[in-house]
Parts: structure tokens; C-alpha cells; sequence
């Protein structure tokens, strides 16, 4: 690598663009399949929604539900029903979905190129030749910016070549997904400084910075229908106050900018102040003799997960007592029948909406499963494994052991999410009983998490490279379980996705043999992700 530049900036920035098309290699086909994806989802809703309201009536049946303070929590800022036609419903509506999704890509994608090249000694090794103290980040930051671009190019093209668009809105709504991207890439800069290992790092970054940031987004935009105080301190909200096709108002926009820029910049000052692979909070002295479960391999995984657990707990605890306060005014009035199917009919509206919040927390929380057999493939790639795998430890163990723990994180965090939510149910409608009903309601929904727990321990097992398709599964089930009736799509459909078979409860009536099927299923796959692994070699590339 050669130094490009010149004085102290250049040599700080020294083979930034090798590292550019290096990160950029490695990701040949993670990173075209996010864009890609993002792009297919969001055309995908373009074409749906004129088919799930085909005429007006049909559209604005649906104002009083978005209109509610629970419709703005999950919708935004209620601008377009200042005008509503296609053009502004589908970004004003669904747009902070998009927002969700790019976000959590950028948070990604910075964690691989910074924490874990360091975790897995890589960058000591590439920072040894003629690189610059600052490169890897800013190459990182630069990938973030090239597929950032990409997606924003590809949303404003699918909605320019659809007459319903405007293209002054399609190329502003463009460039709220950019910035929003680029908005926690550069919050993420800043947790990868402070943290040592990459799973406190995506906790941080995904569970908790983003879970807090769509919080307070929804919590301000529930005050009223154009946002409150609130809602602008939330990094989420700032792109949808452009209101695109309705104000068409750029400035909103320039928060997200500075708060990229000040929050990247914040990142280059904090990784001056450490070394390499270390974070500024050090990982605390172990006690001079360790407890005899840390000799275990199940103490060993408990303690590698244990904080992304408690993370993952806390975030979905306080997102769940705010989402359960409002059940009580989840949907009033009249809505369309799809919507009215979802959540149980118009004389269940209330337990139909727990119900639903008990599915949606499920697919969360399978975001923690994927995100866990992905922390396990690091310490395989890290070469953590391979001394853990030379003592009398076998691979049954090793693998099986994190998965059993991983298991055991999927039922504490529903357990914590349903009882919260339960809490603030019970705090609105004045019914304690809420409290145990909801818990059961998401513990319910277990099995389905576990299933997509089994998947990720397969692929880990088969095809380790492949273990994050098993996003496929999470993206799949969200898609069904919180659009599915708007779709009007067969039965398969539906029974594909793991979260459509358990009972809706505390709508329906607990069913047995859905959760015996779900969990014999889970079990099966991680049986089978265990024989696997025993018959490949570690890869630690």
C-alpha cells in the first residue's frame, strides 16, 4: 500500500483507497445482496399498497388508525393525510421501515470493518505496513457512503420511473435514506472506539442506539401529528419531518448531515486516544481464580453473551412498556379489513393488538439469534475456537453450548419484552391480569425465535460462510407477520414463516402442538448444524 497525500493529513489517511477496494472485495456479495434487497423491498411496497387500497375509500378508510396516537408510533408524522393519495401515503407510512433496515446495514457494515478486523487481529497486521492511523476507518466510513449512495440512487430510481412519484420528492426521499445510513455509520464510529469486542458492539449499536433512537421517535410522534419536541432528538425522525411529496423541505436533512459528521469526527478523536484492538472501556480484571462454571464450555459462551443479553433485554423492556401503554387507543375507529384481520377483528382491536406486539417482538428478537450464531462464526474466524477446541472440549460442546445459550437469551429477552409490555398494557387499561397474560403471549412465540436460532446453527455447521442467509428467515417472517394480510397472498404463504403458526394469544387460546412442532424443528436443526460441524474443518479466514 502506498501513502496518498501529502503532510500530516496524508500520512494519517496513508492507503485509504487500498483498503477501499479491499473492503469492497470481502464484500463482493454481502454488500450488492443488502443493496439489492433494500431496493426489492421497497419496490416491492410501491407496487403493493394501490393493490391493498384500490380505490380512495379504501385509502382513506384507513386515516383514523393512522391518525391515532398508536399509528404515528409505528408510521411517523401524519403529514400525508394533509393530502393523501398514493405518493404521500407509501413514504409516509412505510418509509421509516426503509429507514430502519438501511440503518441497521450501516451499523453492520462499520462493526466488520473496524471492531471485528481488530478483534481478529487483521488490522495489527495491515496497520504494519504503510497505512495511516486513520485509514481503516475512513475506508470503512467510505464503503458506508459508497452503499448508502447505491440504495438512495436505487429507491429515488424506482420511484421517478413510477408515474405515481414526483421526482422532486423521489431524490428528497432518496436522500433521507442516505443520510440516515450515514447518520449511524457514524454513531457506530463511535461505539467501535468505546467497546473491545464486536458483539458489546453490535449490541450497543443495533440493540440499544437504534432500538433508543426509533423510541423516542415514536414516543415524540405520539404526541401529536406532526411530531413533538421529542421527536427531534432522534436521528430516526429527522428525515420523515422532510414530509416528501407533501412539504418537500430539505433542511431537516442538514441534522442528519452535522450529526454524521460530528459523530465521525468524534470517532477519528477516540481512536487517537487507545490502541489498536483495545477499547477506551477495558474489560475489567477477572477474579484470581474462576467460578467452576467458567471452566465449562456453557459458563464460557454465558460469559461471552451475557452483557448482549442484559443490552437486548433493556432496549426491547422499555421499547415493549411504551408500545403496551398505548393499547388501550392502538387502532380507533374504522380501519380496511386487511388491517382489521391482523389484529383480530373489530370486536377484539385490543387483544389483537398485544397479540401482534407479541409476533413483532418475536421477529426482534430473532434479530438477536441471527446476530449471536454471528458472533460465534467470530470467534471461529478470530481463532478464539481453536484453543478452546484443543483442551478436552469437543465440538459438540463448544457449538452446542452457545447455542444452548443463545437459546436461553431468546427466552429471558421475551420474557422481559412481554412483561413490560404487559406492564404498560396493565398501567392504560387498569387490568393487572395483563401483566402475566401478555408475558405468556410473547414466551409463546419462543419456538418461532428458536427455529430461526436452528437455522443460523445449520448454516454455521454446513456453511459457515453462509450463516448470515439466515437473515432471510427474519426478514421473511416480519414481512408476513406485519403485512401479510395486506398482501392477500395463499395459506403457504403464511405457513412458510415460523411466526404465523403459534397461537395468538392473548386473542386466542394457547395451542400445544404449534409449540411442540416449532421447538421438535429447532432441535432438529441444531442437531443437524452440530453433526455438520463435526465433519468441517475451522475456517479462520
Amino acid at each position: 500500500m502506498t501513502a496518498t497525500g501529502s503532510g500530516r493529513g496524508g500520512r494519517t489517511l496513508a492507503g485509504t483507497g487500498s483498503l477501499v477496494r479491499l473492503m469492497l472485495r470481502r464484500d463482493r456479495v454481502k454488500l450488492p445482496s443488502w443493496i439489492l434487497g433494500i431496493s426489492a423491498f421497497w419496490l416491492y411496497y410501491t407496487q403493493l399498497i394501490p393493490q391493498a387500497y384500490p380505490t380512495e375509500s379504501d385509502l382513506n378508510a384507513i386515516v383514523s388508525m393512522m391518525g391515532g396516537a398508536a399509528g404515528r408510533m409505528w408510521t411517523g408524522p401524519t403529514y400525508f393525510l394533509e393530502n393523501m393519495t398514493y405518493e404521500t401515503f407509501i413514504p409516509g407510512a412505510y418509509g421509516g421501515y426503509l429507514l430502519l433496515i438501511i440503518a441497521l446495514m450501516s451499523i453492520l457494515l462499520i462493526i466488520r470493518h473496524t471492531r471485528v478486523e481488530e478483534q481478529t487481529g487483521r488490522a495489527e497486521l495491515v496497520r504494519a505496513s504503510v497505512v495511516g492511523r486513520h485509514a481503516p476507518l475512513t475506508a470503512a466510513l467510505v464503503v458506508a457512503l459508497i452503499a448508502n449512495g447505491a440504495v438512495a440512487v436505487l429507491v429515488a430510481l424506482i420511484m421517478i420511473a413510477d408515474p405515481t412519484f414526483a421526482t422532486a420528492g423521489s431524490i428528497l426521499f432518496g436522500a433521507g435514506c442516505f443520510v440516515t445510513g450515514m447518520a449511524f455509520a457514524g454513531f457506530t464510529a463511535v461505539i467501535v472506539q468505546v467497546t473491545e469486542y464486536s458483539r458489546t458492539a453490535t449490541s450497543l449499536s443495533a440493540g440499544v442506539g437504534l432500538g433508543l433512537a426509533f423510541m423516542i421517535k415514536a414516543l415524540g410522534d405520539m404526541g401529536d401529528e406532526h411530531g413533538t419536541l421529542l421527536s427531534w432528538f432522534s436521528p430516526m425522525a429527522w428525515p420523515q419531518q422532510t414530509a416528501p411529496f407533501v412539504l418537500d423541505r430539505w433542511w431537516p436533512l442538514a441534522l442528519s448531515l452535522a450529526f454524521a459528521v460530528v459523530t465521525a469526527a468524534l470517532g477519528y478523536a477516540l481512536s487517537a486516544r487507545r490502541d489498536v484492538g483495545a477499547g477506551l472501556v477495558p474489560g475489567r480484571a477477572g477474579k484470581a481464580r474462576a467460578s467452576g462454571l467458567l471452566s465449562t464450555p456453557f459458563g464460557l459462551a454465558w460469559r461471552l453473551e451475557r452483557r448482549a443479553i442484559m443490552w437486548w433485554a433493556i432496549g426491547l423492556g422499555l421499547l415493549g412498556m411504551s408500545m403496551g401503554a398505548f393499547a388501550e387507543r392502538a387502532v380507533p375507529g374504522e380501519m380496511p379489513e386487511a388491517l382489521l384481520l391482523v389484529l383480530g377483528g373489530a370486536e377484539n382491536i385490543t387483544a389483537g393488538y398485544l397479540a401482534y406486539m407479541g409476533i413483532f417482538m418475536a421477529t426482534i428478537v430473532a434479530v438477536y439469534a441471527v446476530l449471536a450464531m454471528q458472533g460465534l462464526r467470530a470467534e471461529e474466524v478470530g481463532g478464539r475456537g481453536e484453543p478452546v477446541l484443543a483442551t478436552a472440549v469437543s465440538r459438540w460442546s463448544w457449538l452446542g453450548a452457545n447455542v444452548l445459550v443463545g437459546a436461553v437469551g431468546v427466552v429471558i429477552i421475551m420474557a422481559v419484552a412481554g412483561a413490560a409490555t404487559g406492564l404498560g398494557a396493565a398501567s392504560a387499561l387498569g387490568d393487572n391480569a395483563l401483566i402475566w397474560d401478555v408475558t405468556a403471549a410473547h414466551l409463546n412465540h419462543v419456538p418461532p425465535v428458536l427455529v430461526v436460532l436452528g437455522v443460523a446453527a445449520l448454516l454455521f455447521g454446513l456453511l459457515p460462510r453462509a450463516t448470515p442467509a439466515a437473515w432471510a428467515v427474519v426478514v421473511y417472517g416480519f414481512m408476513m407477520g406485519t403485512f401479510g394480510a395486506l398482501m392477500d397472498l395463499p395459506d403457504v404463504a403464511f405457513d412458510l414463516s415460523p411466526f404465523e403458526h403459534a397461537a395468538r394469544m392473548p386473542l386466542e387460546e394457547f395451542e400445544l402442538a404449534p409449540v411442540a412442532v416449532l421447538t421438535a424443528i429447532a432441535v432438529a436443526l441444531a442437531a443437524a448444524g452440530l453433526a455438520a460441524f463435526r465433519r468441517r474443518d475451522l475456517d479462520v479466514t
